[in-house]
């Protein structure tokens, strides 16, 4: 089998974020199958970054427009589409990786080391495993690319010769190859369980040193060469008669005073406990400096360095559009104190919300940090009403507003459920709650319910420092928070979609049930919602248009979604969709509705209709596909999301 044999994959289009999410969630496995299905010649240290190359860089190269009335999903499916794409990427490159390179054919990129992920200094490999693993390790080599394709398929997937034949060609591999692979793989008694060991785990390595003598002759020479280029660059550099490279700027080694008053804990703001009290603002400025760790200078001297300086062992985290540079002068201090093992700091400085975190049984320079970036410049008191102060892998803690003066839970998804009472400490840290952000099922959907002076509102937690506020209600007049009874009806059925906005610096989220309509043959009476979620940043906006049926706890299905649109926004308080839906007879729909102010509405494309009023349900074929048009009541032309 020639590389030229190896034909770009013929599955079907599949959105990139379903991809991702597949990729994230069965991430070992994935490189698992890379790693067994790479021949052993490679040497262990370049198979195991080759499979993490090649699963890393098997998402689709763009994105998937979706039409404005979608097809029907097709129920047969038992795979994850996302999944099944991304396992067929990672197997077509790794035969590929497995090819011989040859004169007269053009070499592909997975042939060669990957570019990244790259180790150096280390030679990493998996855990040493038995005489059994070897003994296997030792007859997979003696195998084709595609009979060791087969093998993992058959003993990591639990897949039959027919669906293992439907994998082959999906990556590439003629009908020929792969039944004489099924044929070869044969000869290899199946030992299912020896694939699932340490041996075959490239996701759990050991590290061992390169050769030591040779690194430090090459040491030796990079110094040298790097100091003749940094003599020539300074000579170069260095002012004659004008202004070197950078202007008038100060040499790189000047001290400058204001940058570093910016990390004397001294010079941080502290406001007054009362001070939002009689304040024109009511925002993140006014914020009082609350914790027990307040006065700890060696704390906040670490945290304001680390903020300026992270080390390459600090985790870091920004939200999209949130700058990540260091502090511009004296930062604001919101917080330090302890909360759930680890001490925490929490910043301001106008722009952003900086948020600190060591181990507290951790001694100083011991590692472990972690910062945190969320950008919230024009906060108003909603906005500014919490902070992320701990999150765990299910749980998280927020530190209120002083301005607030209760707190609850409530579950977006029990919308006749009454909120219960969430405790808070003097400090304003309440207690643990349910987090939603890195829930894989949506079985339920936690929400922090806060009172103030003014009303009650809702926030949900996205994965980032500061929640974002939910609204229901039409954006032409102005949204109501989501704890009303009709708003929450509306959010139990969309709730489960904001898991598409997660870390998407999402400032505020809408939902408006935009329409009902009656369904054919008496099949009771659906609802039509659209969700838009605002970014801080400005840019990045989502809209989702959902479709749902009358079901009890029922929760709406997206059928269209666009970014950057206007629509369900304040610059354009409309939306139209549509979608196919089948009858309790088998009989197929197109439906389709609009806002208010939609006057007529026309199909095209396989479906041809037009009907006054801004619903619409006309009878069509499965698998149907029809362009969706509108017009308002002044006559303006307008079109389906998408």
């Amino acid at each position: 089998m020639s590389t030229q044999e190896l034909a770009p994959s013929p599955l079907g289009p599949v959105d990139v974020e379903q991809a991702e999410a597949a990729l994230v969630e069965h991430y070992p496995r994935l490189v698992r199958i890379a790693y067994l299905v790479l021949p052993p010649s490679l040497g262990r240290n370049r198979r195991v970054l080759t499979a993490h190359a090649l699963v890393q860089g098997s998402l689709p190269r763009r994105r998937t427009s979706g039409a404005s009335v979608p097809g029907p999903r097709r129920t047969e499916d038992a795979v994850d589409p996302g999944y099944a794409y991304v396992r067929v990427e990672a197997l077509r490159q790794a035969l590929i990786a497995g090819l011989p390179l040859r004169r007269r054919a053009l070499p592909r990129r997975a042939q060669f080391p990957p570019l990244l992920p790259h180790v150096w200094g280390l030679r990493l490999f998996p855990r040493a495993g038995g005489a059994d693993e070897l003994a296997l390790d030792q007859r997979l080599s003696a195998l084709s690319g595609p009979a060791r394709a087969v093998y993992v398929l058959r003993g990591l997937e639990r897949q039959g010769d027919p669906e293992v034949l439907r994998v082959l060609a999906a990556a590439g591999v003629p009908e020929e190859d792969a039944r004489a692979a099924l044929e070869e793989a044969d000869g290899v008694e199946a030992q299912n369980a020896l694939l699932d060991s340490p041996e075959f785990d490239p996701c759990s390595l050991q590290a061992r040193p390169t050769d030591l003598m040779r690194r430090r002759q090459h040491g030796r020479a990079a110094l040298a060469a790097a100091a003749a280029v940094v003599v020539c660059g300074t000579l170069l550099g260095l002012p004659g008669d004008g202004w070197g490279r950078n202007g008038a700027a100060a040499p790189s080694y000047a001290r400058n005073p204001a940058a570093e008053a910016a990390l004397d804990p001294a010079t941080l703001k502290r406001v007054p406990a009362r001070f939002w009290q009689s304040s024109a603002r009511t925002d993140f400025s006014v914020w009082p400096a609350r914790g027990g760790l307040t006065d700890d200078r060696a704390l906040l001297r670490r945290a304001l360095a680390v903020w300026a300086r992270p080390g390459g062992s600090v985790r870091s985290s920004a939200t999209p559009g949130t700058p990540v540079g260091p502090p511009m002068g004296p930062s604001q201090l919101l917080f330090a104190g302890e909360v759930d093992g680890s001490r925490v700091v929490l910043f301001h400085d106008g722009l952003r919300a900086v948020r600190y975190a060591e181990p507290a049984g951790a001694s100083e320079g011991s590692g472990g940090a972690a910062l945190d970036f969320a950008r919230t410049d024009g906060a108003d008191a909603v906005g500014s009403a919490a902070l992320v102060v701990s999150r765990s892998t299910a749980n998280v803690r927020y530190l209120t507003a002083p301005w607030v003066r209760e707190t609850a839970v409530r579950d977006l998804l029990a919308p006749a459920k009454e909120a219960w009472r969430l405790e808070r400490d003097r400090h304003g840290v309440t207690g643990v709650m349910l987090s939603p952000a890195q829930a894989r099922g949506c079985s339920v959907w936690n929400t922090l319910q806060v009172r103030d002076a003014t009303g009650v509102r809702l926030l949900t937690d996205l994965g980032e420092l500061v929640p974002a506020r939910l609204t229901s209600g039409p954006p032409a007049a102005a949204p109501v928070d989501g704890t009303g009874a009709a708003a929450r009806t509306v959010w139990a059925r969309t709730a489960c979609q904001l898991a598409t906005v997660r870390s998407h610096g999402v400032r505020a989220v809408n939902a408006w049930q935009f329409a009902t309509q009656r369904l054919p043959e008496e099949g009771g009476r659906a609802a039509w919602l659209c969700t838009r979620a605002e970014t801080w940043r400005g840019t990045g906006s989502r809209v989702l248009a959902q479709f749902a049926v009358p079901a009890p706890g029922g929760t709406a299905a997206v059928v269209a979604k666009a970014e950057e649109s206007p629509a369900c926004g304040v610059r354009e308080p409309r939306v139209l969709s549509g979608v196919l839906w089948q009858a309790k007879s088998g009989q197929w729909y197109v439906l389709a509705a609009g806002s208010d102010d939609v006057a007529s509405l026309r199909t095209t494309g396989g479906v041809k209709d037009e009907t006054e009023g801004r619903l619409l349900a006309v009878k069509a074929k499965a698998g149907t596909r029809a362009d969706l048009n509108g017009t308002l009541e002044d006559g303006t032309r307008v079109g389906a999301l998408r």
